[in-house]
């Protein structure tokens, strides 16, 4: 398990905050770019219009994502190459009803737990291959929809920008014969432009990314499980499973077990 703060993220986020405040204090006052109504204008209209894209569900399922991806515990594809190894030699010499007694160490992991559960139950290999690729299937569809109300946040945000700037430049010259309304009218004009890019291209943007990342990772480790789970309820050689995990991950995450990794007898 790889867990903690994601710092590539964070970093990122930080250094473009960092570098439009030093472009914003650099050349005048930070006051003048705060401003409340183009603050609403952009923040609510962007979750008003994203919601009525999809459903109050959708955009609250899609913001505890990308909460998950910047305190996030991911799964090396390596060592679950390797676990998945060790249960099929557990099975492979004392059958797969041994895989009962690890059980209540997988609860941590509940798609493992599920994939040995079905295994100890004694289902057929066809029938296990299609419930746990019914499963990762529909984690995908969940990780995928979360991942295009972000997309779509970061389309509508830099839109509502440019709506607000629009009903500036109204009241901008609804009221030039009043010099003193010029000033505030001016920054709402401008200042939501500015919110909106920065919101879509910058937060909204990125999170999007990072979110599709996230079930790209999650799909990999779910299909290992998944191989393996049917694998070992074929009661196939390890050896053949490992060529099979291999076939699946990456180039640089792919494990030689037998040759390297696996304990030598009597040692």
């Amino acid at each position: 398990m790889r867990g903690g703060l994601d710092v590539a993220t964070l970093v990122g986020l930080a250094a473009a905050a960092g570098v439009i405040l030093v472009a914003i204090t650099a050349g005048g006052s930070l006051r003048a770019f705060v401003d409340p109504p183009s603050l609403m204008i952009v923040l609510g209209g962007t979750l008003a219009v994203t919601t009525a894209s999809f459903s109050l569900g959708d955009v609250a399922v899609a913001w505890k994502h990308a909460a998950a991806v910047l305190i996030h515990q991911t799964l090396d594809p390596k060592g679950v190459a390797r676990q998945v190894l060790l249960l099929a030699e557990a099975a492979r010499r004392a059958g797969p009803e041994t895989l009962k007694n690890v059980l209540p160490e997988l609860r941590s992991e509940p798609f493992l737990h599920r994939s040995v559960t079905l295994i100890t139950e004694g289902l057929p290999p066809d029938v296990i291959e299609r419930m746990l690729a019914g499963q990762v299937e529909a984690s995908a569809g969940v990780h995928g929809k979360s991942a295009g109300v972000l997309r779509r946040a970061s389309e509508v945000a830099p839109a509502m920008g440019l709506i607000g700037t629009l009903v500036g430049l109204v009241q901008m010259l609804g009221s030039l014969n009043d010099p003193s309304a010029i000033g505030p009218a001016m920054a709402l004009a401008l200042l939501t432009t500015f919110y909106g890019a920065v919101l879509g291209n910058v937060v909204l943007a990125p999170l999007a990314a990072k979110v599709e990342r996230a079930a790209e990772d999650d799909a990999l480790v779910k299909t290992l499980y998944t191989i393996g789970a049917v694998s070992i309820a074929r009661q196939e050689n390890p050896r053949r499973l490992e060529m099979l995990l291999n076939a699946v991950l990456p180039p640089g995450k792919r494990i030689q077990y037998f040759d390297r990794e696996a304990p030598s007898v009597g040692a």
